[in-house]
């Protein structure tokens, strides 16, 4: 919690600290060692016992017209994907004999050819793990159709045509091919078996939940309606697009654009892969670019124009696509709405046989999922939240008809960068700064160094600066109450602390009364998740609060991205660098000395573990919804070497900490038990604050709907069977 002040003060007993100040584990040793782990590290398990799955696009350098030697770069890339442990791998269109045969696809010669390089490619398959997806022209029902063949283990799983011919511009498709509606039967004779034809196919893996398959070729994703759209609506997940798009000025950057925004509408991974060197150049130039999105996002792109052949890979999180489907209502409307045709979409069951698979996880997961660690971006998030936060507190001033506002700053993050919202805010709105009335309120435990840098944040912000002892009228309800502490005993229980934010939040009301003033509320989105907030009478409560959806962790960065654009000032910038300096802290409990040890100040993440995990935690249960031992597994990858990965660059070196994966689910019981079973009423009544950010807010009127009776025992047995506890299954839930 952030020092003293007006905010941050105390917990109520409700959903508060635990009872006995020393009951949890000591946390991980940070910046820079994970510490000592007892016992040997949990087997983590592949990424396929925990929702992902492995895709890969392949691009061969292809001969015009010579099946055999195309079919044997397609074997040898399958191969390499085999290796990489990839459940699915797709090849660009007409693989098999190359896009740009033109009236060669005529020929029964080179169509022979297509058969008998198809039939190698299926039984190469036979002791391969993957699906693959290769291009391929067949003859079928007295007509030639350019199909996506999806082969596995060694036979034909179905085959789709192409929907839509281009015929336009550098396109003459309907020259040769048929499309896919022209077909009569639902099924083709293939290498002397029968096998399901048709665009409306489906390809479910029954032993990997959520990895379901539907493959279409390049311009269906250029139609108003792909194809694919029906099938994700019918349950598809992954998407395949076998392509040979021509290359031309500007045309990747729309064809990636393209590939996105239909991933986002279908809520769908979608695997883009295009024809290559070796293509004619006649009229002609290929690119060979290779995508993998999900959900919009962009995984994993290919080198373009590059001679040699390639193979990206890219971890597709199954269960994200599931959630983010679950929780988008419309997804399932559309579906219904077009029920004749999602009905009509074809299902073809079949085993993957990766389960027993052992593949670490090879995708980016950041550390700090609120806080984007590439610095420009993290700039433009930093200027759109501070803008949301200004926006929201300037119209709900017009709204009431106030100008001022009352702040309690503590020398605290929270504190802090609300007060820099509330200047910003007056500037906007044509008022003086002094129409913020900021007060820092020392209590039992202030420190000189917390009160010196409120008192030199306030100066150099131009606020109206004031500073009421609460020590006076909280010992006077100490008394009142009958506590011990009144009387000098070293009593430092909640209600010691609670009396003092109490005594804060009351003071800050009724300066408010006095002045036509709103109360700023300070706490942030961890606090509320944590419970870690006195309720009612203390700072979980204000008028209107600017930093309830933004995590403690992104304040963090809002700050520091404050002081590299040095908009306020030196003086500023230097009390903000205490401010962040400071030990995350109540200041309500007086240092003690242990040990022949100095005073050591009260600290939060050693009550509570460290807010940067609890973050961590935080976004992937509000924003997906993920099992505990989902996030434990992620959590692990994400901080188990601090030498991986991406940090933010404004973060200091020793700040850049490390933990294992005892930490992590020692931490993980700690949030799972107050986020679902104790602080929920804390959060059923929050004042007025705008949403941020799509990892959620907590709000009840927002994205948080919850019981405030709930248990954690679900969520709590779910971890410990993956990773049991040590001492008992009791452990790690004091």
């Amino acid at each position: 919690m952030e020092p003293r002040g007006g905010r941050r003060a105390g917990r109520s007993a409700q959903g508060g600290r635990p009872a006995a100040a020393g009951s949890l584990p000591a946390p991980a040793a940070r910046g820079g060692g994970r510490g000592p782990e007892p016992g040997p590290i949990p087997r983590l398990g592949s990424l396929y016992a925990h929702g992902f799955a492995r895709l890969a696009a392949a691009v061969p350098s292809v001969r015009v017209a010579d099946p055999a030697h195309n079919a044997d770069r397609t074997v040898a890339l399958a191969r390499q994907a085999d290796a990489a442990g990839a459940a699915l791998v797709a090849f660009p269109e007409l693989g098999i004999s190359a896009y740009s045969a033109e009236d060669l696809f005529h020929q029964k010669a080179l169509t022979d050819g297509v058969l008998a390089g198809l039939e190698a490619v299926v039984a190469a398959s036979a002791t391969l793990a993957p699906v693959v997806v290769v291009g391929a022209p067949l003859r079928a029902e007295g007509r030639l159709f350019n199909t996506a063949v999806v082969i596995h283990r060694g036979r034909v799983l179905g085959v789709a045509p192409k929907s839509y011919l281009p015929n336009y511009r550098e396109f003459y498709e309907k020259r040769q091919f048929s499309a896919a509606r022209d077909a009569v039967g639902p099924e083709i004779r293939l290498l002397g078996a029968t096998v399901p034809f048709g665009a409306d196919l489906l390809f479910a893996s029954r032993d990997l939940p959520g990895f379901v398959l539907h493959a279409e070729i390049c311009e269906d994703v250029w139609a108003p309606i792909p194809p694919s759209t029906y099938a994700a609506l019918a349950g598809a997940t992954v998407l395949a697009n076998l392509s040979a798009s021509d290359v031309t000025i500007g045309k990747a950057d729309y064809r990636r654009l393209l590939c996105a925004s239909h991933s986002a509408r279908t809520i769908s991974a979608y695997l883009f892969v295009g024809a290559g060197h070796g293509e004619s150049t006649t009229d002609m130039a290929w690119d060979g670019d290779a995508l993998i999105y999900e959900n919009g996002d962009l995984l994993e792109a290919g080198p373009r124009f590059s001679t040699d052949e390639r193979l990206i890979t890219a971890d597709v999180d199954l269960d994200r696509l599931a959630d983010d489907r679950l929780r988008t209502t419309s997804h399932g409307d559309c579906a219904f709405d077009h029920r004749e045709r999602v009905r009509a979409v074809r299902r073809i069951e079949f085993d993957l046989g990766l389960a027993g698979a052992d593949l670490p996880l090879q995708r980016r997961v950041p550390r700090f999922p609120y806080v984007p660690a590439d610095a420009r971006t993290r700039a433009e998030r930093c200027h759109e939240v501070y803008s949301i936060q200004v926006e929201g507190l300037t119209t709900r001033l017009r709204a009431t008809g106030l100008g001022r506002v009352v702040v309690g700053v503590s020398g605290g993050l929270d504190s802090a960068h609300a007060l820099i919202v509330a200047a910003r805010s007056m500037d906007r709105l044509g008022l003086p700064r002094t129409n913020v009335l900021a007060y820092t309120m020392p209590g039992f435990a202030t420190s000189a160094h917390t009160l010196g840098t409120a008192r030199r944040l306030m100066a150099a912000l131009g606020v109206s600066a004031h500073e009421i002892d609460v020590r006076p009228s909280a010992m006077q309800m100490l008394r009142d109450i009958g506590h011990p502490a009144a009387g000098g005993a070293a009593a430092y229980d909640t209600t010691y602390e609670n009396v003092q934010a109490g005594e804060r939040t009351s003071h800050l009301f009724r300066l408010a009364n006095r002045h036509g003033a709103l109360v700023l509320g300070t706490g942030d989105l961890s606090e509320l998740a944590l419970g870690w907030c006195t309720y009612g009478v203390g700072d979980q409560m204000s008028h209107y609060n600017v930093n309830a959806s933004v995590p403690k962790t992104l304040v963090q960065h809002l700050l520091r991205w404050v002081v590299d654009s040095g908009q306020f000032g030196p003086d500023a910038v230097e009390a903000l660098r205490a401010v962040l300096a400071t030990v995350i802290s109540p200041e309500l409990v007086p240092a003690v000395a242990a040990d022949g040890q100095p005073p050591a100040l009260q600290s939060s993440e050693d009550a509570i573990g460290p807010y940067e995990l609890h973050d961590f935690f935080l976004y992937h249960v509000l924003r997906f919804g993920y099992r505990p031992s989902k996030i434990a597994f992620l959590a692990h990858h994400a901080w188990h070497d601090r030498a991986a990965g991406e940090w933010p660059d404004l973060l200091p070196d020793d700040g850049r900490h490390e933990y294992g994966i005892e930490t992590i689910t020692r931490w993980l019981r700690v949030f799972l038990r107050r986020f679902f079973e104790t602080a929920q009423f804390k959060r059923s009544a929050v004042p007025n604050s705008p949403k941020v950010g799509s990892g959620g807010s907590l709000s009840p009127r927002g994205d948080w709907r919850a019981p405030s009776d709930s248990s954690a025992a679900a969520w709590l047995e779910e971890l410990d069977r993956a990773f049991p506890p040590e001492g008992g299954r009791d452990a790690g839930r004091r």
